[in-house]
This record gives C-alpha cells, structure tokens and sequence, in this order.
C-alpha cells in the first residue's frame, strides 16, 4: 500500500476512529471518577557510622553504610518494624496488610531512604510515614552488631518528616485521559485497516486493473437519478455521468483490435450497469459520426428495448432462427446513425443460439457495414452467453461496479472469458463517485437477481403477455437467416438506415 491508500483508508474510516477514539476517552474518564483518591506521604532518614575521627575510618564507615543501605531499605516493611507503628497508632490491622501500603527506596550512591505511605487520607498517610522512620531509627541500632563499648556502629537520622499531601497521587486524571484517548485511537485505526484488509471488493480502477490484467477504459460517474434517465447522454449531455461515457467513447478508439470494432459489453453478476453503459457508449459513438450497431444479446433478460422505447418483441432471435431479415427489424433511434437489434422473443436455448454459425455470419455482416458493433451481453457469473459471444468478437468489454463486485467475482468473470479464448479489450469501472474519500460507492442496476439467468425451457408468461408499443411486421419464415445487408450496403448509405 501507498501512503495515498493509507491516506484513503483513514478519510473512509475516520467515523470509526473518532467514535472509538471517543469511547477510550469515555472508558479513562469513568475510571478516573470511580476510583477512590490516594494520597502518598514521604518522610527520609539518612545512615550514618559511628567511626574515628581519621580519614581512612571516615571512608570505611561511609562504605560500610552503602553496603547495609539495601537492607534497611527491605528492612522497612518488615513486622520488626512495622508492628511498633500498628501499636503505637491503634491501626487494628497486620504487618502484612500494612506492608501493601508502604514503600521504600534509595537512589544509588546515596545512603537517604525514603519512606513512601499511601492512604486514602493524606493526615493518616504523613503519621504512618513518620512513625514508620522513627521506627526504622529504633529497630536498626538494635540489630547491628556492637563494637566494643561503644555500641551500635550504625545511626539513623531523620532529616525530612511528612507532611498531608494536597493533592491524590492516583487516579492521574490527564494521563488516564490521555492513555484512554490514545488506547481509542490505536484501536480505530487498527479496525480501519482491518476492515480495509477484510474488504474484498473492488473499488478503485487500479485493483481492477490489477485483477483483469487489462487496461482502464473509463470510469461512470455516479449518478443518483441514474434509475430515472439510464440514456443520459441523451437525457442530460452536460451532466458528469455524460461526459463519463465520452471519455470511454474516446479511449475505445484509442484501443488496438486488430482493424475490428466489434465488442461484447458484459460484467461479472447483474446490477453493475452494464447494460446502460452499452447503450449510453452507442449513443456517444453515434454522437461523434460513427455508424454504431447496437444489439441486445441478452436473450434472458434483455433490456435495451426498455430502455430506449422500441418494440423489442421481434428481434435477433428470430434473425437467427431464419423468420425474418435483420434488416427488417434493425431500427433507427434518436435521429443519430444509431440502429438498434433488439433481442426479440426469450428462447429457451440462448448459449446455442448465441454460439450458432447464424450469429458469427451476422456479426461479419455488421461488422462490414457498420464502423462499430457494439453487443449487450448477460453477466459472466451467472451462464456462459458472454463468453460464447465474445470468442467470436474483437473482444470483451468488463463492467465492474466500484464497491459492488468483489475481487474472487471478477477474477471469476476474467476466468470464463480466458477458458473460451475470448480478449478482455479493457474493463469499465461504474458507479464511481463524484466526491467522498474514494470508494463508497451507491450501485444502481436494472432490476434482476442473480439466479434470474437460470436455464428457461419455455418463455416466460410476462415476455408471452408482452404489450406492444407500435406493430411490427413479420417477414414470412422462408426469408434468409441473416439478410442482404452487404448487397444493399450503397442504398443503405444513401438512406442512412438499413432495409
């Protein structure tokens, strides 16, 4: 990852951040306030010999002191010298327990201990850390051996008495703060990235590109009225999501086929906009003087008719069924060199159909006359029309919804097409938004399940019942399969439409 991901990772998150952040705060003050305030008292005695007045009986006293300084620094929460201060203050309590409350310390190179008491009352803490000196003072003599006449070698002075602290020791409310805040933060970030981590799906075009091994084409802007005009370069040509699909139409003719311009627009599952992306790149081509051909090769759950608001109940089923011509049910839209193949009736055998001999001679027919043959194909996940189509084409076209398909779906997608010897020409990501820190992206679609692609035996009953918007006539079943338009290219040239 780079520091742009990194970056990107903590704008996407930052809610989390600050709420767990805010939490840690919470969690350190409540424990702050609950606990009960201790005050710390110190008192320090210093160590001393007993020694001659030369300078060498000087140093061995001060030695002697340094080597017997720890153990009066442990001497100190010992019964011996701790039960005198029970007794004397009536504390009613054990050596032991008392011992949890007392410390004791010497820096190094020095012969001062100091005594440290902690106890919920400052007055009752500064008693027991003077009591606990003159105790050591007393006890230490006692146990040191004699010299001689002139007892104890050893002395112990008191040089600094207790006093009531004004403020507790503990809780420390800023550093518990602090450490609460800082304990919040590292976990929020530490659940951003693993969330990051965790996240399979794909959302920016470098991991598509990463995915695919394929080149980017363009990214659609996200559009939230996308459902309400899905044409909208025709609906809306100003608009962000427009100019989306004029930057694709301009990086596919960039692209290298091979002198071919025929390709397959499909994507992993539904409801990635593949087929509003085909449909809006058909208008922008033809916007720009190329003569597009545009078929609805989703004989499952076709919707270009829909969208464009054509008859769709003849169409390329029966061209390549043999029952009519295809010039006799490509149509002209929008007043653009633009026509239009819907898919016609559902048939029950659509990969076959869609891999017939019939299909790769009419796409040679429009690939001929058209500079452009652009085909609306079903998902890859789902069934296998896609790939089929797309073996016999220049190549195939990936729509990958940002923050929609995961990678083990696109993967998948680039697989089926890779099996079937199909090209991947390039991958389009849809959806992506306009603002925001980069990857929440919305998902519009067109309204199908993912198991709507089942194999189908019989036509459904709402594509029987389907209502037609303008009669179309139908050519009698002994017409060609496929049609003349290759004969016919000069007159159609001149009318501008096929016949």
């Amino acid at each position: 990852m780079e520091l742009s991901d990194y970056i990107r990772v903590l704008r996407k998150n930052w809610l989390i951040i600050v709420v767990l952040t805010l939490v840690g705060l919470g969690a350190a003050a409540a424990y702050s306030l609950t606990r009960t305030p201790i005050y710390e008292s110190s008192s320090s005695v210093a160590v001393s010999t007993q020694t001659g007045g030369t300078a060498s009986d000087i140093q061995q006293g001060a030695n002697f002191a340094q080597t017997r300084i720890n153990t009066y620094v442990g001497l100190v929460t010992t019964p011996i010298v701790l039960n005198p201060v029970i007794a004397e203050l009536d504390l009613g309590v054990t050596a032991e327990t008392l011992a949890e409350s007392v410390s004791a310390s010497s820096a190094l190179n020095t012969t001062i201990v100091s005594i440290t008491v902690s106890d919920p009352d400052p007055v009752a803490a500064a008693d027991l850390a003077n009591q606990i000196a003159a105790s050591l003072s007393t006890v230490v003599p006692e146990i040191e051996p004699e010299i001689g006449e002139g007892g104890s070698p050893i002395r112990i002075t008191r040089i600094s008495d207790a006093q009531p602290a004004l403020a507790p020791a503990s809780p420390n409310v800023p550093l518990n703060l602090a450490l609460g805040a800082l304990v919040g933060l590292a976990l929020g970030i530490g659940v951003a990235v693993l969330r990051t981590v965790l996240d399979n799906k794909v959302r920016t075009p470098r991991e598509a590109e990463q995915i695919t091994s394929a080149p980017s084409l363009g990214a659609i802007a996200y559009d939230a009225k996308a459902k309400e005009r899905p044409l909208i370069v025709h609906a809306d040509p100003l608009s962000p999501r427009a100019e989306s699909f004029r930057a694709l139409r301009t990086n596919l003719q960039f692209l290298d086929m091979g002198g071919r311009a025929s390709f397959v627009i499909t994507s992993s599952v539904p409801s990635e906009g593949k087929s509003t992306t085909t449909i809006n790149l058909a208008i922008a081509l033809a916007d720009a003087g190329k003569k597009v051909a545009l078929l609805d090769t989703d004989l499952r759950k076709p919707k270009v008719a829909e969208y464009l608001g054509i008859e769709g109940g003849v169409g390329l089923t029966d061209v390549l069924i043999g029952r009519v011509r295809v010039g006799d049910v490509m149509l002209p839209w929008g007043g653009r060199s633009l026509f239009v193949l819907p898919a016609g009736k559902i048939p029950p055998n659509p990969s076959e159909l869609l891999g017939s001999k019939q299909m790769s001679t009419l796409l040679d027919v429009l690939e001929r006359d058209f500079d452009v043959v652009l085909c609306d194909a079903p998902p890859l996940l789902p069934v296998t029309d896609a790939a089929i189509l797309a073996r016999g084409m220049s190549g195939a076209i990936l729509v990958a919804s940002a923050g929609k398909v995961t990678r083990h779906q696109l993967e998948g997608a680039v697989e089926a097409l890779q099996t079937v010897g199909a090209k991947v020409a390039g991958f389009v990501m849809s959806m992506v938004p306009t603002r925001g820190p980069d990857s929440y992206y919305n998902g519009y679609g067109y309204g199908y399940g993912y198991g709507g692609y089942g194999y189908m035996q019989e036509q459904p009953k709402a594509a029987r019942g389907r209502k037609r918007k303008t009669p179309v006539a139908v050519v009698p079943d002994t017409a060609p399969a496929i049609g003349d338009l290759g004969s016919r290219r000069e007159a159609r040239d001149a009318t501008d439409a096929p016949r």
